[in-house]
């Protein structure tokens, strides 16, 4: 473990290379990356990544490198539970045959926990939303290799209030919508570690979670769930993994922000699917 990386040319090189080739990074985000190269860790494996700024903002007052504009960051206070403590992977590419990786493992992702941590920080660095917090009822998930390796994440949590084409699938009004929204519940992300390379391992952990999702959140919630709604970034994605694990698309959202008040706030358009967990989920929601 390195004690405290020595500065020389070569180093002030490599940190300046880094932020040129990767103008989104924040400085969390570039300390993470350099005590990763540097192998620059706390005792218990954490990143020296406050040392590590630390060292770069003297850097930067010297003229010695530039760093990217200061980010304000949320204040959290000690404990809260949305705390996102950033961590290092091990991002050693996972390729090759879904039969090498199977059978994979996924667990339910407890609270307060340090799997808690590992699922936030991953979905930060690696999501191109990040974590946000989550508010109302959630399950989050990681799926393991059977080498025991983290290869996906996913966090299931409210359903949209209002979305057309989905009510108009259900067959839901205003007041059905109210009354049943809680039986339903949203893919808010779908994470493949980037570098996880294994072909149709996207819609394989889909169709073990659909599997099973309705049992887990019963056992949580104590009430069922009969659909399962996700929606995907049109120009980001083409929504393949959800197409082959069957899941139904109904629509496109509009392209307008819930905050719209003046019919002028454009957001990404993102395509609909929607997945029934229960034949007649119609009978029990509508």
């Amino acid at each position: 473990m390195m004690i405290k990386p020595q500065i020389t040319p070569v180093e002030i090189e490599l940190i300046q290379k880094l932020i040129s080739s990767n103008p989104t990074w924040s400085r969390t985000r570039l300390s993470i990356e350099l005590c990763r190269i540097w192998d620059w860790r706390h005792l218990d494996g954490h990143p020296k990544e406050i040392s590590c700024r630390d060292l770069l903002r003297r850097l930067d007052a010297k003229g010695l490198i530039v760093l990217p504009p200061c980010k304000q960051q949320p204040v959290f206070k000690p404990g809260h539970k949305n705390h996102i403590q950033l961590m290092l992977h091990d991002a050693t590419e996972i390729s090759g045959d879904i039969r090498d990786i199977l059978p994979i493992r996924i667990e339910i992702v407890p609270e307060g926990t340090f799997q808690g941590q590992e699922f936030k920080s991953l979905l930060d660095q690696h999501h191109y939303l990040g974590f946000d917090r989550t508010v109302g009822e959630n399950l989050k998930y990681l799926v393991y290799s059977r080498q025991g390796k983290p290869l996906a994440c996913l966090l299931f949590g409210s359903a949209a209030w209002a979305c057309a084409p989905r009510d108009q699938f259900i067959g839901w009004n205003a007041v059905s919508r109210r009354n049943h929204l809680i039986y339903t519940t949203n893919n808010t992300r779908f994470l493949i570690l980037p570098w996880v390379k294994v072909p149709h391992l996207a819609s394989h952990i889909l169709g073990l979670i659909v599997r099973r999702v309705a049992l887990d959140w019963q056992r949580k919630y104590g009430h069922p769930l009969y659909l399962l709604e996700t929606f995907v970034e049109k120009e980001r994605f083409k929504g393949t993994c959800y197409q082959a694990a069957n899941w139904i698309y109904v629509g496109e959202t509009t392209g307008r922000s819930r905050n719209d008040r003046y019919n002028n706030l454009q957001v990404p358009i993102k395509q609909i699917y929607l997945y029934p967990l229960h034949k007649h989920f119609r009978e029990a929601i509508a």
